[in-house]
C-alpha cells in the first residue's frame, strides 16, 4: 500500500519537524497510539516503538528514522507485523511562519492475516497522519503563540 500526501501548513518548519520527531507524545493527539517510547535519539537518528491500538487492533512497531531537523526523517522499519515498511517526511520552509510538508509511506504487512484484521485500520492511521500533525501544531503554536512586537517608539520631537 502506498500512501502520499502534500500539503501547505501556515506554521513554521522546524515546528511540524518537532512534532513529527517526538513520538514520544503521540499518545496525547493520535487516538490510534496507545503507547509510544523513545529507544535511543540524537542530532541523525531517533529510533521508537509504538502500541497501535484502534478498532480492536493491535500490534507493535519499532522505527528506526535518520533524520535532518527541520527538513527529513525517513521511517525505517526494525521490527513489526510488516513484509516491508518505509516512509519518508520532507518539509521546505516557505517563509518563516509557513511550510510544505510531504509524507510518503510505502507498507505491506507480513501475512494475510494481518492484511485482513490491521489492514483497514492502518489504511486510515496513515491517511490521516499528517492532518493529526498539522492539528497539534496549530494546538501548539496557539498554546506557545510568539511575543508580541514590541510597540514602536515615540517620535522624538525637538523642544
Amino acid at each position: 500500500m502506498q500512501v502520499q500526501r502534500t500539503v501547505l501548513v501556515d506554521q513554521p518548519a522546524t515546528l511540524l519537524f518537532d512534532v513529527i520527531e517526538a513520538a514520544e507524545h503521540y499518545p496525547r493527539f493520535l487516538p490510534w497510539c496507545a503507547g509510544a517510547q523513545i529507544v535511543t535519539r540524537d542530532d541523525t537518528l531517533v529510533s521508537a516503538e509504538l502500541q497501535v491500538r484502534w478498532h480492536g487492533v493491535e500490534f507493535r512497531v519499532r522505527t528506526r528514522n535518520p533524520k535532518s531537523r527541520p527538513t527529513a526523517m525517513t521511517i525505517l522499519l526494525e521490527d513489526g507485523p510488516f513484509r516491508h515498511f518505509q516512509g519518508e517526511w520532507r518539509l521546505t520552509p516557505l517563509a518563516p511562519d509557513a511550510c510544505k510538508v510531504v509524507f510518503s509511506l510505502d507498507y505491506a504487512f507480513a501475512n494475510g492475516v494481518m492484511t485482513q484484521l490491521a489492514g483497514p485500520v492502518f489504511h486510515q492511521v496513515s491517511n490521516t497522519l499528517v492532518d493529526a500533525f498539522v492539528q497539534r501544531a496549530h494546538a501548539l503554536a496557539a498554546a506557545n503563540p510568539p511575543p508580541p512586537d514590541p510597540p514602536p517608539e515615540a517620535a522624538v520631537r525637538p523642544v
